[in-house]
């Protein structure tokens, strides 16, 4: 079995699902896709980007917004990092906003990744996107610099990347966080920021798979 196929064992008929975005989700989507097609299965999805909605377009599944459907049952998506207590950092793949709104909507948040995405602590991997108005890039370049996580500027084709909510990403340079919530709490005060990509107490299971065919290694599920 697949990480993939386990989280279709999850997505109930008549679903309200969120569809994530990055390498592990397109694979979630393309695979629901299929089961809507072969098995009838019926499920509106909200999708966290652009990029994501056009996929579940053209593979056939319905879309709503979250003003449409209110609750969702389900979140499937996937993670940049995994720590020991389900915390992730996610963002690598530019939606981070979206994707926090569309996990908080959500009933259960399932996480799919390779187990190269596990780590003992987050950060560990160097990055943690932050979302930021334009109009506030001076102001949290320096503020964020002042905090340790040097911010650097993510461009596309030379020029700043838009996000879908018309925002700059700023990739912070960090090492492995000792206070995840106390960062984050640092970095949400700064004015003009939109969001982080740290994701404390959200994920309720994540399922882990080999990091090309995401066949099923473990399943790790939120202490109650």
């Amino acid at each position: 079995m697949t990480i993939v196929e386990r989280a279709l064992e999850l997505v109930p008929n008549d679903g309200r699902i969120g569809l994530g975005t990055g390498h592990a989700a397109q694979a979630f989507i393309i695979a629901l896709s299929q089961r809507i097609r072969e098995n009838g299965l019926h499920v509106e999805g909200v999708a966290t980007s652009e990029e994501t909605a056009s996929l579940a377009r053209r593979h056939g599944i319905p879309l709503r917004t979250l003003a449409e459907v209110g609750i969702l049952d389900l979140t499937v998506d996937g993670a940049d990092e995994v720590d020991p207590h389900l915390d992730l950092i996610k963002g690598y793949g530019r939606a981070l906003v979206r994707e926090k709104i569309v996990a908080a909507s959500s009933r259960r948040l399932i996480i799919l990744v390779g187990e190269e995405k596990l780590v003992a602590q987050l950060g560990a991997r160097g990055q943690l996107p932050v979302e930021i108005t334009p109009f506030a890039l001076p102001l949290c370049e320096r503020r964020l610099s002042q905090l340790g996580c040097q911010p650097i500027l993510y461009r596309k084709e030379n020029v700043p990347f838009l996000t879908d909510n018309g925002n700059y990403i700023l990739d912070c340079q960090i090492h492995p966080v000792s206070d995840p919530p106390k960062l984050e709490m640092e970095i949400r005060s700064i004015p003009g920021v939109v969001g982080t990509g740290l994701f404390l107490g959200m994920a309720d299971m994540v399922l882990v798979g080999d990091r090309e065919h995401f066949l099923m290694i473990e399943e790790r599920r939120r202490a109650k």
